[in-house]
């Protein structure tokens, strides 16, 4: 059983391991240690750099007005080309999700940079670049409302949302163990109440949180509080670039490509463009 204590000080991990918590400017998320040097790659014998993706991911990877392939994972995409100098060897192309896999044993790509979860099973099979974006876990309540970390005191005894069966709702119940969850089957459901003022908080994925927050059905009632927290345990390991098993080297060049476009502020740009409310 988790002593207080316990509890307190792995929540404490959690905030540290995101940066601590959100400020009243956007929060860029950097998963990189400025003093450590990659070594640059030698990608001369590098025939070619094809990206696979999907259109089915927005913002991530979707089909514009005029039917071009744009997201964040294609702008990243283009970044690591123009950053590893490749050129007219860097090719993306979009397919279904369900032929991606396929798709790269046939050697018709070189990389994945489309959500492929960082499993022991995947690492099997694909050698990852270092994660580029991870998701946290996120606390809203209405505009106002005052709670400061750490939340798990502030919201003791409070009524908090969480989707039914999720890895949230197991992080809520494990880590923020004196407050009331109330389980929801459908986010609008929840959201919607805690626009009524019939809950007082509600704990849940980030990202999904912040587009609910830009977008006009929130009404401009609610904001992030406290937070973020990552649980990689809980809520996986992230984004990350997938290659065939054996090409190790090209998952090291891809980790030059993107800790040089994070130092750079490349990465802030395409973070900023895609999630004007940031979830970190």
């Amino acid at each position: 059983m988790r002593t207080p204590l316990v509890v307190a000080a792995a929540l404490a991990a959690l905030l540290l391991a995101a940066g601590g918590a959100a400020r009243g400017e956007p929060t860029i998320p950097n998963f990189w240690d400025a003093r450590e040097r990659l070594p640059e790659p030698d990608l001369d014998d590098l025939a070619r750099l094809r990206f696979l993706t999907t259109i089915d991911f927005p913002p991530f990877n979707f089909l514009d007005a005029q039917g071009r392939l744009s997201g964040f994972h294609v702008d990243l995409a283009r970044a690591i080309c123009a950053e590893l100098e490749l050129g007219p060897r860097c090719q993306i192309q979009a397919l279904p999700w369900d032929e991606l896999e396929a798709a790269l044993e046939r050697g018709q790509g070189e990389a994945l940079i489309a959500g492929t979860a960082i499993t022991a099973d995947a690492r099997r099979r694909y050698a990852f670049s270092r994660a580029y974006l991870q998701f946290p876990a996120r606390f809203i309540m209405r505009a106002g409302a005052t709670a400061q970390e750490p939340l798990a005191a502030a919201l003791a005894g409070r009524r908090v949302g969480v989707l039914d069966g999720s890895a949230h709702e197991r992080l809520l119940r494990d880590f923020f163990t004196d407050v009331q969850p109330v389980v929801y089957d459908r986010s609008e459901w929840m959201l919607g109440d805690l626009k009524q003022n019939r809950i007082d908080a509600v704990f849940g994925d980030g990202m999904r949180l912040s587009f609910w927050l830009a977008g006009s059905a929130s009404e401009t009632c609610c904001s992030f509080a406290g937070g973020p927290y990552l649980a990689p345990g809980y809520l996986g390991h992230g984004l990350a670039v997938a290659v065939p098993r054996g090409r190790a080297e090209l998952a090291a060049a891809l980790d030059h490509a993107l800790a040089e476009i994070h130092a750079d502020g490349r990465f802030a740009e395409l973070y900023l463009r895609y999630f004007p409310i940031g979830f970190f």
